[in-house]
């Protein structure tokens, strides 16, 4: 289930975003970049999966470590990990508030100025995301992205620089993965393999590496770069 965590969370919670060529399903573009292809891709899923490229004839691939077919190049390539959170310390925050749909122009500041990873203007479509908010201003954030059968990955995980050191980036993640135990789910996560300040963090909350993974981007066959 998490070695395929996009195609699980869209063939099944999120079925009703799944945007689909063939087999290859795929996220609408303003609310992630996730994307899913089958475990085993023959050449029919790939040619699939090159009808998504963008107009500079990428396509983004984060989390799919499969060898790229004879044509295909990447673009972007960097480690990262995956962690499993069934032994987090979880617990609900009084100081939390749950975001919605007009916080959304905040939630997207906040991650221009942090740079968490993907957060996009329909991101918060998938699930539950908690903020902590201080002078009226939302100081930090953290939520739910993939959503595989038992399993939520918490994502965009970020604090205002000058809040940081007060601990709630941590205190937002115990929060949200509360809320995915109590609908029996088991929390998971995923952040840059060099980001070794928040594994550090995830580890102390009682999150376990499973395994390590790649985001990439690759251009497609007979696609000019930009």
């Amino acid at each position: 289930m998490l070695d395929n965590p996009a195609y699980a969370a869209l063939t099944g919670p999120h079925a009703h975003l799944a945007e689909r060529s063939g087999r290859v399903l795929r996220y609408p573009g303003d609310v992630s970049p996730w994307l899913g292809l089958p475990d085993e891709p023959g050449p029919a899923d790939w040619a699939d999966l090159a009808a998504f490229a963008g107009a500079d004839g990428t396509v983004p691939l984060p989390g799919v470590r499969l060898d790229l077919p004879e044509g295909w190049e990447l673009t972007m390539d960097f480690a990262g990990v995956q962690m499993v959170g069934d032994r987090v310390d979880a617990a609900h925050d009084p100081e939390a508030v749950r975001l919605t749909a007009a916080d959304v122009p905040e939630m997207l500041d906040l991650v221009a100025r942090t740079r968490p990873g993907p957060f996009l203007p329909r991101t918060i479509e998938l699930g539950t995301y908690l903020g902590i908010r201080r002078g009226g201003a939302l100081v930090a954030m953290a939520g739910e992205r993939l959503r595989p059968p038992g399993w939520t990955e918490i994502s965009a995980v970020c604090t205002d620089p000058e809040q940081r050191g007060q601990g709630l980036a941590g205190r937002l993640v115990r929060a949200v993965a509360a809320g995915v135990l109590e609908r029996g789910e088991t929390p998971f996560l995923h952040t840059g393999a060099g980001n070794t300040n928040a594994i550090r963090l995830y580890e102390t909350l009682g999150f376990r590496l499973r395994r390590t993974t790649r985001f990439r981007t690759a251009r497609v066959p007979g696609a000019r770069a930009a």
